[in-house]
């Protein structure tokens, strides 16, 4: 029997409904900043791409490849986002991939969301929504973003850029959308993600520099009340880049303390064509 289809109540043939990742979300994504045309922390992306594709056992695409259809994407594009997402292909229904599944790669390039130029500052809170806990998915940026779109729903205005959620036993880990760094003094810190969270690739640049210039940022475990006695709180992702926190929840932070080293090093290298340090 032919497979019927109806999307809202109207017939469809649509072919994508066979995706894993829209079915499963068995597959990846990465999302990249472009500037002039080009992406940036190409080679962090790719190493976190190829990473995550050999833990899912999915084929990863030709990096080579995927970066000419980038750039043929974003011609022309002075700024500009691209989402790279690669799935398991297709399936008949059931979760058993196919014998020789054969992944499939899509792009979408999109408008760029942020103030051209300037320190991004954040306002965050708290959400009461904790992370899924499995060391096995931990890291990856896979498909299946349900914890982080829980977390998200929490609050619906303007009032905050980002919320900031727990592990299972409290511990903090990550904003919905981004890692966290906490200054304290000249040590910088940022939660540990061996069960829960993502490998940014704002993330690795940090702490790339700061073991470059001999001021290591240490991975920890991070609790609250870590948070309330930092000196700076940055956030971090590939399109923000770092973002500073001015306040979290009823705590304001003086935005004149000087920032980490590794933090104003990053900043100079997060969006530059190519874009590693």
């Amino acid at each position: 029997m032919r497979d019927a289809v109806l999307i809202d109540g109207v017939p469809s043939e649509a072919a994508w409904l066979h995706d894993r990742g829209f079915q499963f979300g068995d597959g990846l994504f990465e999302t990249l900043a472009i500037r002039d045309g080009e992406p940036c922390l190409w080679s962090a992306h790719m190493d976190r791409l190829r990473a995550g594709a050999g833990r899912l056992g999915v084929s990863c695409p030709d990096p080579a490849l995927l970066y000419r259809e980038c750039c043929a994407l974003a011609a022309g594009h002075e700024r500009a986002v691209i989402k790279i997402y690669v799935t398991a292909g297709d399936s008949a229904r059931g979760y058993r991939r196919p014998p020789s599944p054969v992944s499939r790669r899509i792009l979408s390039l999109s408008s760029w969301p942020y103030p051209p130029s300037g320190e991004v500052v954040w306002r965050a809170r708290m959400c009461a929504y904790r992370l899924s806990e499995n060391a096995q998915l931990a890291g990856m940026k896979h498909l299946n973003r349900l914890d982080q779109v829980l977390a998200r729903a929490e609050w619906q205005d303007d009032t905050f850029d980002e919320g900031i959620v727990r592990g299972q036993d409290g511990r903090v880990v990550s904003g919905t959308m981004s890692n966290i760094f906490l200054q304290h003094g000249n040590e910088l810190h940022t939660p540990s993600i061996d069960s829960a969270g993502i490998a940014g690739v704002v993330r690795r640049l940090v702490i790339d520099l700061s073991q470059r210039h001999g001021t290591n940022a240490s991975e920890r475990r991070v609790e609250v009340d870590d948070l309330w006695r930092a000196d700076a709180i940055f956030m971090t992702n590939s399109l923000v880049g770092i973002a500073r926190l001015v306040r979290l929840d009823d705590r304001t932070f003086d935005l004149d303390v000087a920032e980490h080293p590794a933090i104003a090093a990053a900043r100079l290298h997060c969006h530059r064509p190519g874009g590693q340090a």
